[in-house]
């Protein structure tokens, strides 16, 4: 289960950027939110090199996982 819509359409690294910034939008707090916006944006530049399909593939992957979890945990809190 993805935490937005539109997830399964996520195939490149720019969409599944802009993809998690949308999450970060949800989150409650503007702190939380700039946080996470802050990690999103890191984790770009950090992998923005990787070049192999596969692996930019199973980031994005794991990246939509952890955005599921990050929006379960703070919808709990609620």
């Amino acid at each position: 289960m993805a935490p937005l819509p539109g997830a399964e359409l996520v195939q490149r690294p720019l969409q599944l950027s802009r993809y998690l910034l949308r999450c970060c939008r949800q989150l409650p707090t503007k702190g939380i939110q700039e946080h996470y916006k802050h990690a999103v944006r890191q984790s770009f530049r950090v992998h923005s090199d990787e070049d192999n399909p596969e692996r930019i593939q199973q980031i994005i992957q794991r990246a939509i996982e952890d955005a599921d979890w990050i929006m379960n945990k703070y919808k709990k809190q609620n």
